[in-house]
């Protein structure tokens, strides 16, 4: 009974430092894949849907959000504008997460976001770019 004690409390204190992972994706696979591949790092936030990332948001703040360019209703686009005309989500990293492959998206996603991920991409790939952009914000806050 006491190392069950001892383990829950590890387990809660893990929680409680880990980076949180926003994804924000209409295709509850993709959703379902990050998750898996990343849970063991991060504590995973999910949204399908632009308006509910900005419903979470308000009482949430990830220290990086996923975003899906391509959804309906309210597009990636209008998802990362609205997010960052709020003053407190305005350092939160953003990287775009798409199957667009055009130039135009590219080019957009890159200067406007933090990184921008082609689908599909490998876990440790999206792994190893999330732990970039969240070291870089680390060392200037």
């Amino acid at each position: 009974m006491e190392n069950h004690l001892l383990i829950s409390q590890f387990d809660e204190d893990r929680w409680d430092n880990m980076e949180k992972v926003m994804v924000v994706d209409d295709d509850p696979d993709i959703i379902y894949s990050i998750k898996e591949g990343l849970y063991t790092d991060f504590e995973i936030l999910s949204a399908e849907s632009g308006m509910q990332c900005l419903q979470i948001l308000q009482t949430v703040i990830p220290d990086i959000i996923l975003l899906d360019i391509m959804m309906p209703n309210m597009s990636g686009w209008e998802t990362f504008d609205r997010i960052r005309k709020n003053p407190s989500l305005r350092t939160v990293p953003i990287v775009f997460i798409t199957a667009r492959t055009d130039k135009n998206a590219k080019n957009a996603g890159g200067f406007l976001g933090d990184d921008y991920i082609e689908k599909p991409f490998e876990i440790n790939d999206l792994k190893v770019r999330i732990g970039k952009i969240l070291n870089s914000k680390n060392t200037t806050d």
